[in-house]
């Protein structure tokens, strides 16, 4: 009886200190932007991670939109109940960085925390993006991608289009597109998601003309937008006029019209490499991809393309133990198999060296063509200040701007010129608002 109780005893305090220790784990809330299949990639990390060891628990939570969940991250630090950690797409980079004391360093956060982190086993393309000009990383490089040309390769035969050999150039495309919405795509023979992300930035680096000064931004402020050149009037009037017939149909400031392309509706969608888990998911026929198209009479083109996709933001005024739980969370998912396995089922791009040749040296781009074309484009020739990436405050609204003209020249309202003429002017003033504010 004795030895019963005695055990009993002993039971009841051990659980009793397993509560206290369950209840001693650390909580790390990530908070990000990912929808579909991608999203079901968020929640597999976290719970490999958790699952992983018993100090910590990554709680993701999706709020929105990559705007919506970098406005809802800024307005919980203003109230004073931040995330740990933020997804901030690409643009959103220089007001984080210009957002002192709302972040926390990762390069410097690694270092406190004992952890390894070497930014020159990331891919340059990458580091430089999110990096100070002293070279220290101020983010953690996670969902990058590029954008690329997806085809339906059933509507190409359907149309007498070779569909191994999709369109390299403008001007080939184009005639493709006219083909293919006559032989049974009325509404739609080629499309654009990210209108401006597509049309203006990354257009600008693949034609290695520049975007605006100080190398995009890359140098720092006091800068002024340049996209409204002859070649990118020309190339918003062709879009005009080829909308007129729905040869090109607008899909939106975002990525909301992907679904036009998985549908069969549009047989060319010009987007993102990380659209490929939902068109491997949901397109109901054979496809393919090519690299973004270019002006054969631009001299320097192709040059290279820039990175889209978004970082980790680690946000200040958190505790020594929430950072080295933080800062354990990166160091797996940094891990190169876990890198692979990111890139293979998402198609966002391996981030680090190891990865990109682990990948490569699997035989895994042979056995999948057109995984590897938004890394060809990247590295396709060395960076210039055009096309090493761009800089810009307020750019998430700023890009609003931009769309705002563009829609206003495809449906009649101001020529190709007038439009790119007053998004160029609308941009620096929003630039030379978010200077103001920064200098305060």
């Amino acid at each position: 009886m004795l030895r019963r109780t005695a055990l009993f005893a002993t039971t009841a305090a051990a659980l009793v200190l397993g509560a206290g220790h369950a209840s001693a784990q650390t909580e790390i809330q990530w908070w990000h932007a990912m929808t579909g299949v991608n999203n079901d990639v968020i929640e597999k990390l976290a719970k490999d991670f958790n699952d992983s060891q018993k100090d910590y628990k990554v709680v993701p939570s999706y709020k929105g939109s990559y705007p919506d969940t970098m406005n809802a991250g800024i307005a919980a630090f203003r109230a004073g109940n931040a995330p740990h950690i933020m997804q901030v797409f690409e643009v959103g980079t220089a007001t984080m960085m210009a957002a002192k004391g709302a972040i926390k360093p990762v390069q410097e956060m690694m270092r406190e925390a004992g952890e390894k982190f070497d930014p020159q086993s990331y891919l340059p393309a990458i580091t430089g993006y999110y990096s100070t000009a002293k070279g220290e990383m101020l983010s953690f490089p996670f969902n990058s991608s590029s954008a690329i040309m997806w085809y339906n390769k059933d509507a190409f035969k359907k149309a007498g289009l070779n569909a191994e050999a999709p369109p390299k150039t403008w001007p080939e495309l184009f005639e493709a597109a006219k083909k293919l919405r006559a032989s049974g795509h009325p509404t739609c023979g080629f499309a654009t998601a990210w209108v401006t992300w597509l049309n203006i930035e990354q257009f600008s680096a693949w034609h290695n003309v520049p975007l605006g000064t100080k190398a995009n931004g890359m140098d720092g402020f006091d800068t002024e937008f340049k996209f409204n050149s002859p070649l990118h009037v020309r190339h918003l009037q062709n879009l005009v006029d080829l909308q007129k017939d729905k040869t090109f149909d607008y899909a939106g400031r975002t990525n909301t019209g992907e679904g036009r392309f998985t549908s069969g509706e549009c047989p060319i969608m010009l987007t993102s490499s990380a659209f490929y888990g939902n068109v491997k998911a949901n397109a109901k026929f054979e496809f393919g991809t090519g690299m973004m198209p270019y002006y054969p009479d631009v001299a320097d083109a192709p040059q290279n393309s820039i990175i889209g996709g978004a970082s980790l933001w680690v946000m200040g005024g958190k505790k020594a133990d929430e950072y080295k739980g933080i800062a354990r969370f990166f160091t797996f998912l940094s891990d190169t198999d876990r890198q692979r396995w990111l890139h293979e089922v998402s198609g966002y791009l391996p981030i680090t060296k190891a990865a990109y040749a682990g990948t490569k040296a699997s035989g895994f781009y042979e056995k999948n063509p057109g995984r590897e074309t938004p890394l060809q484009q990247l590295n396709l020739k060395a960076p210039t200040e055009n096309s090493a990436g761009l800089r810009f405050g307020n750019l998430v609204q700023i890009r609003d701007i931009w769309a705002e003209e563009i829609e206003a020249a495809l449906s009649g309202q101001k020529t190709a010129q007038k439009a790119l003429d007053d998004a160029v002017a609308r941009g620096n003033q929003s630039l030379r608002q978010f200077e103001r504010t920064v200098s305060r």
